[in-house]
């Protein structure tokens, strides 16, 4: 496997204790949704582990969704009826992602959910942002996005990217509002 910035610091992060692999036991109706792609990628690549569990479209999941997708409430709502049901990833009683050993991830990160790929970033309005997540050991040692984005090893155009192609997943526009962000108008401007 080979040693990047982020396996690095998510490994010695798993080493000492919660992470963001890891709910609050009662918190699990939270967890993000895997789409159809993520599941057939993780089906694909570990036919034997499981790992995915269905789960109710409850009130505070749909709250929850529409908090991330507020100009896509539209969709959220389709797409998760409250009287259906989606698939996320499955955890232990402790809360631990199904998929988390000492070392960090056992999926190949290429494998793993949008979302898992994305945290602890975000993208709204086009602009690449952070949560707080106070147990996250990045998080702790960075101040403001851009160190973030250092100790991770990734830059603002894969955070753009993963977003987008999330978003894609689950089928809505790569961007919101079907707009580019103002950075990358300017680019294609530039460069058309």
């Amino acid at each position: 496997m080979t040693t990047t910035p982020e396996s690095y610091v998510c490994a010695q992060c798993a080493g000492l204790g919660p992470t963001c692999c890891r709910l609050e036991p009662g918190q699990e109706e939270l967890c993000f949704p895997v789409s159809e792609l993520e599941r057939q990628r993780i089906v694909d690549a570990a036919p034997t582990l499981g790992g995915l569990t269905g789960a109710p479209n409850t009130g505070p999941f749909l709250a929850h969704m529409m908090r991330l997708f507020p100009r896509d409430r539209a969709h959220m709502a389709s797409l998760f009826p409250s009287h259906g049901s989606h698939l996320r990833l499955a955890t232990r009683p402790d809360g631990s992602c199904s998929f988390l050993a000492a070392e960090g991830c056992i999926l190949p990160r290429e494998v793993r959910p949008y979302y898992c790929r994305l945290f602890p970033f975000w993208v709204s309005a086009g602009a690449v942002a952070a949560f707080d997540a106070s147990g996250c050991l990045a998080c702790k040692r960075s101040k403001g996005v851009r160190e973030l984005l250092a100790q991770l090893g990734v830059s603002h155009a894969v955070v753009l990217d993963l977003h987008g192609r999330m978003r894609l997943a689950w089928g809505m526009t790569p961007f919101e509002d079907g707009e580019l962000p103002a950075r990358l108008k300017d680019r294609v401007g530039k460069n058309a």
